[in-house]
């Protein structure tokens, strides 16, 4: 894949969402949420390349956008929080209050697979994994939720077992290069990122793997 001229379209796309208003009858956390899909990309892409720094600086701006996303959209989009807690992750930033925030909101409490992603996500980062066992133990056999490897691999995270953890991301990665349809056609295995910044944080090994859908290096 043409990394550079990914990145490159993903900043144009940026500016040209950012500029435009919201439509009639166009919800504008929508349109927020778009702002911040397109500096993911271009993270994503930045990454791809090996340029960490640029890497980073550009996931916490998605971080961020998310959260204004989230401040307009309507309760119950947790997908919001997700993916700010995501793009902080990948970028070794804190996500801690973005976390306590979703807690806060109801995360843990509300009905639905999403949002109990979202609670299991934030529980991690604020390392209350004997909360967060039971939240992703629920998740594991949903048909809602997919693949069925990421709750494993929460799950192993949170029960802190490294090996159980090293087989679940490797299923993710597979789930991931089974795929033919990408959001924004980033083609990353942006979960399996997120989810070794977990596990580092915890000291649990990382096992090495060589993938197309991988970044030479992480962006943290």
């Amino acid at each position: 894949m043409d990394w550079e001229a990914k990145l490159a379209g993903a900043h144009t796309e940026h500016a040209a969402r950012s500029e435009q208003p919201a439509g009639p009858g166009e919800r504008d956390d929508l349109r927020l949420a778009g702002i911040a899909g397109a500096s993911w990309a271009a993270g994503l892409a930045a990454a791809m390349l090996g340029r960490d720094g640029e890497a980073r600086a550009l996931l916490r701006r998605a971080a961020d956008e998310y959260v204004v996303s989230w401040e307009a959209a309507p309760p119950g989009s947790w997908g919001r929080p997700i993916a700010a807690l995501r793009c902080l992750l990948m970028a070794g930033a804190d996500a801690r209050p973005v976390a306590e925030r979703a807690l806060a909101a109801g995360a843990a409490r509300a009905e639905g697979a999403i949002a109990a992603y979202c609670a299991a996500l934030a529980l991690l980062v604020l390392d209350r994994d004997a909360e967060a066992l039971p939240v992703a133990e629920g998740l594991r056999g949903r048909d809602d939720f997919q693949p069925g490897a990421v709750a494993d691999a929460l799950a192993a995270l949170a029960g802190g077992d490294g090996a159980a953890y090293g087989s679940a991301t490797g299923g993710v990665l597979r789930s991931f290069e089974e795929r033919d349809a990408f959001l924004e056609d980033v083609r990353v295995a942006d979960t399996v990122l997120v989810l070794d910044a977990l596990a580092r944080a915890r000291s649990l090994d990382v096992p090495p793997r060589r993938s197309p859908l991988l970044p030479p290096g992480p962006p943290a």
